[in-house]
């Protein structure tokens, strides 16, 4: 039954209880004419008394809508009466407002008109008070939008980014500011995307929160609230009930957009570096992997293979097309693929096609007098696609198309997304064309930062988030920029990523309709992830950077970008022997699993220290057995949002001690990873949930006693454990994903205390959008085993062995391994994957 609970509250003498964190006596808003609509109402907002006009100009007359949906999501939306306020166009951001997706969440919204500081309003899941701005004046002006909230005492935040931080957001400290930058991955800095959805574990429940709007914006844990900073725009807020963290990215993916679907191969490892000098040296490094015998699924080339670092060409003499579509076809036939990066930047240049052809389509942001805007990127002085015009999305599409052409790559990588420019401002324009000029960086002495012009407030608002330069048009495209629909930079700065990838994509789609692609990007915004993948960006080669990897990894879980990963071995200075060695055993479990490093760097492919190689072959072979179990789940990502790599907390969201452990994770809801993340270190500190565990290696006992345990990391092994309660579908590792995923089945059945395991196995042929698919689901009580499910896709391979896990010799029966009393083998199978069946354990 739905309920709306939406009423004037009398609180009386309780409102003391309540102040705003406001530094400024702003008089919020009343509340009139509230009309009811389907399933919610609408009313009026008046400002309560004069403006404040703190950091903008308060805007006097608001409309508030709120709608609670299936009692799972509700929706708080204030914007300005006279729409004048930015709004998400929705062809850039397909928000599904009318969702029927139901849990068992039972949300409710309440409000009242504050005495002293005006309409309030709270989210309330059955008796809970999950967001409450009662008593927190709402400040809404043309360049300033503050909310607030009370939070509990030392609440548990996860999401808000993307930045290097804690899994657990400070709730005592921390800003996070959302403005794309192109920015090496600094601690708990603003980076390169901006993601605003946040989830709250409450007594062991789970809901979220969600704020569409592309400003700058800071959002500030402290004092007890979360308070919203926001550049412009409204205040389109969406709630999530929960109460499982999955429900929560459920609704969240449901509103935003669903992961895209990927490739299968993309799960493969991959290695790419900027700086080869040649493509006589990719070939080597493709040949050196495959003689250490680790697997090489994509070979990656950053912008050397580039003429001149201009996108769409080809270096003449060290990258010779030729000699590209020769190493791209020797790729195919032994089963790998080829990836490479394109960038937004078009160098202004009137000999450059791409640059003429934008200027004839109109396709170029401008400065405000009508002139093309001109930064600076690798190729020089450039120009930006400005994905608002007209003509933008034919324009990108034929240059990619004549790309393509000549080299029919089977990823592409688009980088420096933010946008990312290496001047402030129109720096080019001017200047004549035959100018190159020098990287600001290379230039001595250094070029000081322009003064800003802070009677600008476009420029230089009055509000100056923390984003950590001179100025918040520093290193990008500038804020007063002009796009073709007449909106500055100012406002869609942060979809410019999101909108790239959205566009690329459909070229992509277009190129070859039934074919999945694969995309990579670096800048992304909410619902990205129905466009595109993401890697973390430009990590440093240090510990640290390997111990975040992992927090950077979940966020994007949350995120709804779940093929994710950090860049191997560390991309700026030089790694280490030990610390590849570590690394690689941490990221062959990304879900996203590449090396990439940088020119100035010492070389890092995993084939470069015996040791390490040895570290890669045993990570690997663990992941390239697990490629059916890791390409379930991501096919269930499509579906419902879930992420590939999970936080302990998300599985086990009752148990206060894994709260903020981000040392460990799991894949799926099935294995557990507890890597080495320190230096010199050769065992684990492991915490160990209240569940039967199962060492990957060995089949070895774990009983989780909720409490940690040391376990043995010597250099080239890292620690995997098998969750009881669960049957994990594996194949016999191979050099390929194809050739693995070709190979007959192993299914582990990983008996909990009550000897019973389910699990799920997903098969396509995972490549095609239209492929005809399976999805078969296994239930065992310890002494069978049964399959059943929907049978569409066919398959020749089969279940060739079962192998159970228990603690102790529950059947009375041998073992067929008297040296391992735990395990029980049955082998030389024929089980199909095309219909139903069941087999007796013993």
């Amino acid at each position: 039954m739905r309920v709306l609970a939406v009423s004037l509250l009398a609180f009386g003498a309780a409102y003391a209880q309540y102040s705003s964190s406001s530094s400024h006596p702003c008089p919020g808003y009343t509340t009139s004419n509230v009309l009811t609509i389907r399933n919610g109402f609408t009313a009026d907002l008046t400002l309560s008394g004069s403006p404040c006009n703190v950091y903008g100009n308060d805007i006097n007359d608001l409309v508030l809508t709120v709608t609670v949906e299936e009692n799972n999501k509700v929706n708080v939306l204030i914007e300005d009466a006279a729409m004048k306020q930015y709004q998400i166009p929705q062809s850039v951001v397909s928000l599904n407002r009318n969702s029927s997706l139901h849990s068992f969440a039972d949300l409710s919204f309440k409000y009242t008109d504050h005495p002293t500081a005006g309409f309030g309003f709270q989210v309330i899941r059955n008796d809970t008070i999950l967001f409450d701005t009662i008593g927190h004046p709402i400040v809404f002006e043309d360049q300033y939008l503050e909310l607030t909230s009370n939070l509990p005492k030392d609440a548990n935040i996860y999401g808000i980014g993307e930045g290097p931080d804690t899994f657990r957001r400070d709730v005592n400290d921390t800003i996070k500011t959302l403005w794309n930058r192109d920015a090496a991955n600094p601690y708990k800095q603003n980076t390169y995307g901006s993601h605003t959805v946040y989830m709250e574990n409450r007594a062991g429940k789970f809901h979220g929160a969600y704020l569409h709007n592309s400003h700058g914006m800071d959002i500030v844990l402290a004092n007890e609230t979360i308070q919203y900073r926001v550049l412009g725009g409204v205040l389109d807020m969406h709630f999530f009930g929960g109460p499982s963290a999955y429900d929560v990215i459920n609704s969240y993916t449901d509103l935003v957009g669903r992961p895209l679907p990927i490739p299968a191969a993309t799960l493969g490892f991959q290695n790419c570096r900027y700086g080869y000098k040649s493509i006589d040296e990719v070939d080597q490094v493709i040949a050196n992997y495959s003689a250490a015998n680790i697997p090489l699924e994509y070979m990656w080339i950053d912008i050397d293979y580039m003429d001149r670092t201009r996108d769409f060409t080809f270096d003449p003499v060290n990258f010779p097309l030729p000699r590209i579509q020769q190493t791209l076809a020797n790729l195919h036939s032994k089963k790998q693929k080829m990836v490479m990066m394109v960038d937004p930047a078009i160098q202004r240049n009137s000999t450059y096609g791409p640059y003429v052809r934008g200027v004839e389509s109109n396709a170029f942001v401008k400065n405000a007098d009508g002139s093309v805007y001109v930064g600076q990127v690798w190729p020089g002085y450039t120009a930006f696609p400005d994905w608002f015009a007209t003509n933008a999305t034919s324009y990108w599409h034929n240059e990619l198309s004549m790309f393509y052409e000549q080299v029919p790559l089977d990823g592409l990588w688009i980088d420096m997304n933010e946008a990312a420019s290496f001047c402030t401002g129109s720096c080019g324009s001017g200047v004549a064309e035959d100018v190159v000029p020098k990287f600001p960086w290379t230039v001595t002495p250094a070029v000081p930062p322009r003064i800003p012009n802070v009677n600008n407030t476009y420029l230089v608002p009055k509000y100056s988030i923390h984003n950590p330069q001179t100025e918040i048009s520093e290193k990008s495209i500038e804020t007063i920029a002009v796009h073709a629909n007449g909106v500055i930079e100012y406002h869609v700065h942060n979809l410019y990523g999101h909108m790239m990838a959205k566009n690329t994509r459909a070229f992509l789609n277009d190129l070859r309709p039934n074919v999945r692609p694969f995309l990579l990007g670096r800048s992304t915004f909410a619902g990205s992830g129905s466009y595109v993948s993401h890697w973390n960006g430009d990590n440093n080669s240090d510990w640290d950077e390997l111990y975040f990897s992992i927090s950077s990894m979940l966020d994007f879980g949350i995120f709804g970008i779940p093929l994710v990963g950090s860049d191997i071995c560390g991309f700026f200075s030089n790694t280490t022997e030990q610390l590849c060695n570590r690394w690689i055993e941490v990221g062959a479990f990304y879900p996203f699993s590449r090396v990439h490093n940088g020119i100035d760097s010492i070389p890092q492919e995993l084939y470069r220290w015996d040791s390490v190689a040895e570290s890669a072959r045993r990570a690997l072979g663990v992941r390239y057995a697990l490629l059916p179990y890791y390409y379930t789940k991501a096919s269930y990502s499509t579906i419902n949002g879930s992420p590939i790599a999970r936080p302990l907390i998300f599985e086990f969201p009752a148990d206060t001690n894994v709260l903020d452990n981000d040392s460990q994770f799991m894949i799926g809801e099935a294995i557990m990873i507890s890597p080495v993340l320190f230096e010199n270190d050769t065992s684990v500190e492991a915490y160990i949930p209240n569940s039967l565990w199962y060492d990957w290696y060995d089949h070895s006992v774990v009983v989780g006693a909720g409490k940690n345990a040391t376990l043995d990391a010597p250099l080239n092994h890292v620690n995997v454990h098998i969750r009881g309660g669960n049957v994990v579908p594996t194949q016999t590792p191979q050099m390929s994903v194809e050739d693995t995923l070709a190979g007959d089945y192993t299914l582990i059945v990983a008996l909990d205390s009550n000897f019973a395991a389910t699990g799920t196995l997903y098969l396509d042929d995972g490549v095609t959008y239209n492929s005809t698919h399976s999805i078969i689901k296994f239930y065992s009580d310890g002494k069978t085993l049964v399959a059943n499910g929907t049978y569409s896709h066919p398959v020749t391979n089969v279940v060739e062995k079962i192998i159970v896990l228990a603690n102790g010799d529950y059947t009375g029966n041998k073992y067929v391994n008297p040296n391992n009393t735990n395990e029980l083998i049955l082998d030389n199978l024929s089980l199909c994957l095309t219909e139903s069946w069941n087999i007796n354990l013993f």
